[in-house]
């Protein structure tokens, strides 16, 4: 009798980690997929890279179905992140900028190599800018899903992640002034 209720323990256990009704992100699958198509700028020695490396994508999907979806489902982190990649990215400025993706954030990069960061802190849900030692929080997410947005002024107001919300957080940053423009 108690043979059979550890098996049934474990059996369920299992099932609940495999089974969790997650899709999930498939990272690994879509990074051996996104490496394929990019291999060399030839689509069909793409396609024989594919049909050479196909039980690669079966062990990835097998890893991803079995592992990292049941870790992303309950913890709420990608185990394949960007983590290291750089992206340039043109500012409204029209100058380039170097956006690193950390582990907790981004690294930013201006044209004059400046570095500065937006940093999230897992435990408190929220967002700060980093600039030469000097840490400003930005925001932070509520229990209820509004914003508490740390204003220029020092003042903290809640705001809903909405349009109404937005409106409002602008209206208290630039002293009731919003202008709006059709480009």
């Amino acid at each position: 009798m108690k043979k059979i209720t550890v098996n049934t323990i474990i059996a369920l256990a299992l099932g609940s980690m495999c089974l969790s009704s997650c899709i999930g992100s498939f990272s690994l699958t879509n990074n051996v997929l996104n490496w394929n198509k990019r291999a060399t700028d030839n689509k069909f020695i793409n396609e024989l890279i594919f049909i050479v490396i196909s039980p690669a994508y079966a062990v990835c999907s097998a890893a991803d179905l079995l592992v990292l979806n049941t870790i992303e489902f309950w913890t709420g982190d990608k185990v394949i992140a960007n983590v290291g990649k750089t992206q340039n990215v043109t500012g409204k400025d029209g100058r380039l900028y170097a956006i690193k993706t950390l582990k907790n954030g981004y690294e930013i990069t201006d044209p004059a190599g400046e570095k500065s960061y937006f940093v999230f802190d897992k435990k408190n849900k929220s967002w700060s800018y980093s600039k030469d030692g000097d840490i400003r929080e930005l925001f932070s997410f509520n229990e209820d899903g509004s914003i508490q947005a740390c204003l220029p002024n020092g003042q903290k107001m809640n705001v809903e992640q909405n349009e109404i919300g937005l409106y409002q957080l602008r209206m208290a940053v630039n002293d009731g002034l919003y202008f709006a423009c059709n480009k």
